[in-house]
């Protein structure tokens, strides 16, 4: 007599939360303000303005954008506010900072738009594999999100998870 195979994972009520799913498919870019820089030093206003009216900013559309300085040089905050200006009808996002930080803000912005809700009282494992490069702070984001409404938070695989954390039930 064969026995039948049960699926435990599936029958166990635990809901996977895939980071991945909320990965943002735009392109990533840095702008670098150095090329703007007289001779690597200083920010021209004058000519700075210039180019920013004979620039095509369409190029990025769609886009997520980190803008950056990767010199040595004193650029004044209205600089980087003009460029956000020339950036914000094209691109998807905008921000100061490295490559990281917009995945962060992405990521933010991803968990903003997310109905909570649908998790209160749920027993959630937050995916531990992926293919997109997730950054720690995210998880941590997320954890901090789930962990007023979650019955339990557990991180992995619904096969082999590590418990995070599971509510206390006052009688």
């Amino acid at each position: 007599m064969e026995a039948e195979i049960v699926n435990k994972v599936a029958n166990s009520g635990l809901i996977s939360f895939d980071l991945e799913d909320y990965f943002h498919q735009g392109e990533r870019v840095v702008y670098d303000i150095k090329e703007n820089l007289f001779m690597g030093l200083i920010l021209k206003e004058k000519d700075f303005r210039e180019f920013l009216k004979s620039k095509d900013w369409s190029e990025y559309s769609g886009k997520n954008v980190a803008i950056i300085c990767s010199e040595d040089a004193i650029v004044p905050t209205w600089a980087y506010m003009l460029l956000a200006i020339q950036l914000e009808p094209y691109a998807n996002m905008v921000v100061f900072g490295s490559l990281e930080d917009l995945e962060k803000k992405l990521y933010e912005q991803a968990l903003n738009d997310l109905d909570l809700a649908q998790f209160k009282d749920q027993r959630v494992v937050v995916k531990g594999c992926s293919n997109a490069q997730i950054p720690t702070y995210v998880y941590v984001e997320l954890t901090r999100r789930l962990k007023p409404i979650v019955k339990s938070l557990m991180f992995g695989e619904p096969c082999s998870t590590v418990p995070l954390f599971k509510s206390k039930v006052v009688a």
